[in-house]
């Protein structure tokens, strides 16, 4: 299955992004989607989850900022973004867990920057 995201872009600090990814495959048996990032020099690392049961996960640093949701019946799952800071830059990347295996998206740039 392939991952599409979509929607990052240039924001200043305070502003606000929506990403949107969606499995090239509806039904396909997918158990969690998530999103993750990755900034200059730094290692890969967890954003936001959310389960086939809708229960979320949320990196420390954004909890209260973004929210993340997802439409299990169509493999699709968003990330809103909001009260965005520099050290949200990052290139973010759509991820889905399935029982089998584990894909990534192609990586969508978000840059905070006033």
């Amino acid at each position: 299955v392939q991952l599409q995201a979509s929607g990052g872009g240039l924001v200043q600090p305070g502003g606000s992004l929506r990403l949107s990814c969606a499995a090239s495959r509806r039904t396909f048996s997918i158990n969690t989607m998530g999103w993750y990032r990755q900034a200059p020099g730094k290692q890969r690392e967890l954003v936001a989850t959310i389960s086939s049961r809708a229960s979320t996960n949320y990196a420390d640093s954004v909890k209260g900022r973004f929210t993340i949701s997802g439409d299990n019946a169509k493999n699709t799952v968003a990330l809103q973004m909001n009260s965005l800071k520099p050290e949200d830059t990052a290139v973010y990347y759509c991820n889905a867990i399935s029982p089998y295996g584990q894909f990534w998206g192609q990586g969508t740039q978000v840059t905070v920057s006033s």
